[in-house]
């Protein structure tokens, strides 16, 4: 039985990562859109369930933003745009 270890402990060894730069796609309150529309456009653009963008809609109205999405920016830009195509105020960030 060989009990050597496979490599030298004083060896190094690289360790690969992969490292993604999450972001928040934030969506901000306005005086304009009804909580109807907002929710739709989060079910629709985002796909969250209709509690998720329910809660996500009710943190905009009171608290003035809401992170609605996590991702990195490629990802999030067209979801921006499409908020945006709605009306709707958002930013990546």
């Amino acid at each position: 039985m060989n009990t050597k270890p496979q490599f030298a402990p004083d060896e190094d060894v690289l360790l690969l990562e992969e490292t993604t730069d999450l972001r928040d796609l934030i969506v901000y309150n306005d005086d304009v859109n009804t909580f109807d529309h907002v929710i739709r456009t989060l079910i629709d653009v985002c796909g969250h369930e209709p509690e998720q963008a329910e809660q996500c809609t009710l943190l905009i109205h009171y608290k003035g933003q809401c992170a609605v999405k996590l991702g990195t920016y490629d990802e999030l830009t067209p979801l921006c745009s499409a908020i945006h195509d709605r009306g709707i105020s958002a930013d990546v960030v």
